[in-house]
């Protein structure tokens, strides 16, 4: 990837180096692509918080939460020192950044002013607003304080457990993070409530794998935008993230994990299926191509 010409974003919480407690993520390793998705009940508003972070390792990793911190609003703080991670931080500061500069004009074309999402980096444990968030989950979004919330080692385990290397693999999961936000800008979260906390939320056609197909299409619109706009495509770079895309699909997954496969049980969608809407988004860099919720067939 060339970085040259992207700046870093602004919208940063640095939480390297202070360790929190407890953590969701049921003790299997959760990953990237989870939502915070509130739970409503009757006139009691918002009571809790499903974590859709299950995309490695053990499907059902997700939990209940109860946290009520909203912790959202711009914030420029960084932790003091240096950090075996620096290089990772300053990359993901670069990525966020593009993503900024690229969704403010698509959605302000559209009569939206982009709210962009807080990057906020620790370690081991972190208190957001959709409860205790654990280095488990993989990298995840939480819509109640508009933040992205990363374990940097995470990218080393991307690197040497899902066989996906490279800096553009690294920025298919942030962009893909920062698409949830994207859905969140634009009520699609909400609107989509209550298919996202009902019976058919999960499985091969449910809300939840078409909320995480989506969030991949967004990923591929920010990649192709940002080459336009910024020039950071390189030889490979585009096969990186297909790479990535695959080795996280639901099937694939399970396979590695139990040996067989069900469809019942999916969350983000099939590695084909998550390869299919990045290139989609991809191949235009059009948004309205991503109607993962229209789609008669995924």
């Amino acid at each position: 990837m060339r970085l040259d010409n992207l700046r870093e974003t602004t919208n940063v919480d640095d939480r390297r180096g202070q360790f929190g407690g407890g953590g969701f993520g049921g003790g299997g390793f959760g990953g990237f692509g989870g939502t915070g998705v509130p739970i409503r009940a009757g006139g009691m508003g918002i009571v809790g918080f499903i974590i859709l972070a299950v995309l490695f390792g053990s499907n059902g990793g997700g939990g209940l939460l109860t946290g009520t911190d909203d912790s959202g609003g711009q914030t420029s703080q960084y932790s003091s020192g240096s950090h075996s991670d620096d290089a990772e931080f300053d990359f993901a500061k670069k990525i966020i950044g593009s993503t900024e500069d690229v969704w403010t004009p698509i959605l302000a074309a559209k009569g939206i002013a982009y709210q962009p999402a807080i990057f906020t980096p620790y370690d081991s444990s972190t208190s957001t607003g959709c409860g205790e968030g654990s280095a488990a989950a993989g990298p995840f979004y939480c819509p109640e304080d508009h933040r992205v919330y990363i374990d940097l080692s995470f990218f080393n385990e991307l690197k040497d457990r899902f066989g996906a290397p490279g800096q553009f693999a690294q920025a298919y999961v942030i962009a893909h993070e920062v698409g949830h936000n994207v859905q969140n800008n634009l009520g699609t979260m909400e609107r989509e409530q209550a298919q996202l906390q009902g019976a058919g939320a999960k499985g091969p056609t449910g809300a939840s794998v078409r909320l995480e197909l989506q969030a991949d299409c967004y990923a591929g619109v920010w990649a192709y935008n940002a080459d336009k706009k910024f020039h950071i495509l390189e030889s490979g770079d585009v096969e990186g993230g297909l790479r990535a895309a695959s080795a996280v699909g639901d099937d694939t997954l399970e396979k590695q994990s139990q040996g067989y496969v069900v469809p019942d049980s999916f969350t983000h969608g099939t590695s084909d299926q998550r390869m299919r809407w990045f290139k989609r988004g991809l191949s235009r860099g059009n948004m309205d191509d991503c109607d993962t919720f229209g789609a008669a067939t995924l």
